[in-house]
């Protein structure tokens, strides 16, 4: 059956003692009921999985996911910061964050399971979302799948600005996962932004240049007795036709075509 998933993680939870790790899941749990009540997603609509360090909320399909995102973009940050604004330096939350929608099911142990709750923690769990994490001075990085950027956020929704989205491609064992992080990317990390021939569909990024490298020395060409020189782009003739002239020297072709590439 097809579900929207919202997974939180607390960043560094291990490190801390048994009764910070109570304190810890306590608000993890406060905070991640005033996001879905802001969202209009009453208990009944949703059930939870208790993680340790995490938690994971499967929800009606029918639940609002742009209202579910709005309210992960401007509740969750406000309720962190409030929570944080009274804790000790040891009961800071700092939290990645994935949402996601897909195929689930509940098996004969009564435990949700899926590909696609899979795909989700694997980006819960990928090297871009710890090291944006650790490099931003909030305390909250967010991560959507592929699909959920394809229905909701590039759609450019009120309270979901779609220019604050980028792509990036985390590895799994299935091979290379779509999926857009909220705010800057990490520079030279795993999983940073997609690279040529990579890009998601519809996105407008990681396209590969068809173009053949030029070769070295070669200071352009001509085309039927016209130089063409550098980095050219504007050649949008089906063919090119006549004598090519590489550095003086003619191919030969005389007469000869050259598919455009």
């Amino acid at each position: 059956m097809s579900r929207t998933i919202l997974l939180l993680d607390i960043e560094k939870f291990s490190d801390r003692d048994d009764v910070e790790q109570t304190y810890l899941r306590r608000m993890l749990y406060d905070i991640t009921d005033r996001v879905l009540d802001a969202a209009g997603i009453d208990e009944p609509r949703r059930r939870r999985d208790d993680r340790g360090d995490a938690v994971t909320e499967v929800i009606d399909a029918n639940a609002s996911v742009a209202r579910l995102l709005r309210s992960l973009l401007t509740e969750l940050p406000m309720h962190l910061k409030a929570t944080n604004r009274m804790a000790s330096s040891s009961a800071q939350i700092r939290l990645r964050t994935v949402l996601a929608t897909g195929y689930v099911a509940l098996d004969a142990h009564n435990v949700w399971v899926g590909s696609d709750l899979n795909h989700a923690y694997r980006l819960l769990d990928a090297n871009v979302l710890r090291e944006a994490l650790r490099e931003r001075s909030d305390d909250f990085v967010l991560c959507v799948s592929e699909q959920v950027h394809a229905g909701i956020v590039r759609h450019d929704h009120a309270g979901i600005p779609a220019a604050d989205f980028h792509p990036v491609t985390v590895d799994s064992k299935n091979g290379p996962l779509p999926a857009w992080l909220h705010g800057p990317v990490p520079k030279g990390k795993a999983g940073a932004p997609a690279e040529a021939g990579a890009g998601t569909a519809g996105s407008g990024a990681g396209t590969a240049d068809p173009r053949p490298a030029a070769a070295p020395g070669l200071p352009g060409a001509q085309f039927g007795g016209g130089l063409v020189a550098g980095d050219n782009h504007g050649i949008s003739a089906g063919q090119i036709t006549g004598d090519i002239h590489f550095g003086g020297n003619s191919s030969g072709n005389s007469g000869g075509r050259g598919e455009r590439a």
